[in-house]
């Protein structure tokens, strides 16, 4: 780890072994400070790491909102904090990140390098956006656990509770198999794991394996609960519980913020880079984006004699964290050819380029069976996801209105 400025370690009595790790790892310098003289240590030193090394049980009231305030207040790229996982909550600290009581060092360290690792993406956001305006690119969003997926494996006794848990806080992706899980994995946005009961511990065993031996998956947070395979120490964000949900719940929340937080940041440079054209949330372009696109497809498919088609997907019964759910999926599935958007109503409007009725209706079927069977459902029932899918070709006589009309919608800005 290669720390670029200083750390404030909050202790009241000398926190002698994590200074020494943190210093060993790269950091420097490492300032000590009390609870109380927290602010002015920030303040002073301008920390770009914060760890609060014991517990804040028992603590000034004063103090902590003092201590939080003056996070809260700083401006400019995101602060990793570490403290007791149990602290977090009472604290209103959420993107604090949780220290364990006896962990190994070198987990704190791996942990700490992952969220730097944001650090640095955030600062980028920071630096090459072009758009003024902080709420755009730059800020925090508000609840980033509104948009989180949670991937929950078991099939005994436990999950239920673990589901329910879960599902309260986040999205929920349930699997009753490590193969299913697998596949999530491949094919979703997953911003953490759960593992119940109900499994060969040797079974298990072998599914962290797989996840230590890619480095994709080594920053991703994941919890045992009353299971006895042997953790992997590839993981530094795995967490085990014999039997309390919710603690196994507060120490994996603020990683799963953190892992949501750098997807958010991936796609947000990917907007940048597009000029606007692809939305920080979906991942697919932007309303305006694919109106200028479906006109330019219509003229360019009119002066090539080539076939243009378009899909419009709907539900039913949808919410926004399903909403959202489907469009990233859509995003992932489309092919580079093609382009589509979310609109306000939580449809999802695409255009098949080079596609005929025929090769359209293929890929409609393809895309809305996957949605039924994959994406996040209202209130946890899949019955309730029906995608209803529309199709136009492009006609000779067709312009812009007329085309997507067929599919039910128009456009809600002037092409050009």
């Amino acid at each position: 780890m290669s720390v670029l400025g200083p750390v404030v370690v909050i202790a009241e009595t000398s926190a002698p072994a994590l200074v020494d790790v943190l210093g060993k790892a790269g950091a420097f310098p490492v300032v000590e400070s009390t609870l109380a003289g927290a602010p002015s240590a920030i303040s002073e030193t301008k920390p770009i790491v914060l760890v609060v090394a014991q517990s804040l049980a028992g603590a000034p009231q004063d103090d902590i909102e003092a201590l939080v305030r003056k996070t809260q207040a700083r401006r400019g790229a995101f602060m990793p904090v570490l403290m007791d996982a149990v602290d977090i909550e009472s604290t209103a600290m959420p993107f604090a990140l949780p220290l364990s009581p006896g962990e190994p060092r070198d987990h704190i360290v791996a942990r700490l390098r992952a969220a730097l690792h944001v650090r640095t993406l955030h600062a980028t956001v920071l630096r090459r956006s072009r758009d003024t305006s902080p709420a755009k690119h730059g800020a925090i969003p508000g609840d980033l656990l509104a948009d989180a997926n949670v991937l929950c494996l078991g099939r005994g006794r436990s999950y239920p509770a673990l589901s329910t848990a879960i599902g309260e806080r986040v999205g929920l992706i349930g699997a009753m198999s490590i193969e299913t899980a697998a596949s999530a994995l491949k094919s979703r946005d997953v911003d953490g794991i759960v593992i119940g009961d109900g499994f060969n511990p040797k079974l298990v065993e072998r599914f962290l394996a797989a996840l230590g031996d890619d480095a994709a998956w080594h920053d991703l947070p994941v919890g045992l609960f009353g299971n006895s395979a042997r953790r992997d120490d590839r993981l530094p964000n795995l967490f085990q519980v014999e039997s309390d949900v919710s603690r196994l719940i507060a120490w994996l929340l603020p990683l799963v913020r953190l892992q949501a937080f750098a997807s958010h940041l991936n796609r947000t440079l990917k907007s940048i880079e597009s000029e606007g054209a692809l939305d920080c949330q979906t991942g697919l372009v932007t309303c305006d984006a694919f109106w200028r696109k479906l006109d330019r497809a219509i003229h360019v498919a009119e002066n090539g004699d080539s076939a243009l088609s378009v899909a419009r997907f709907s539900f039913e019964t949808i919410d926004r964290r399903g909403s959202i759910d489907a469009a990233r999926l859509f995003s992932r599935l489309v092919r580079s050819v093609d382009f589509a958007c979310l609109e306000g109503d939580g449809s999802i409007l695409a255009a098949f380029t080079e596609t005929d009725l025929r090769s359209a209706h293929v890929i409609a079927r393809r895309l809305a069976a996957i949605l039924r069977q994959t994406m996040i459902a209202p209130d946890r029932d899949r019955n309730l996801i029906k995608p209803t899918v529309t199709l136009a070709t492009l006609k000779p006589s067709d312009n812009l209105s007329t085309l997507v009309a067929r599919v039910g919608t128009s456009p809600t800005v002037a092409a050009g």
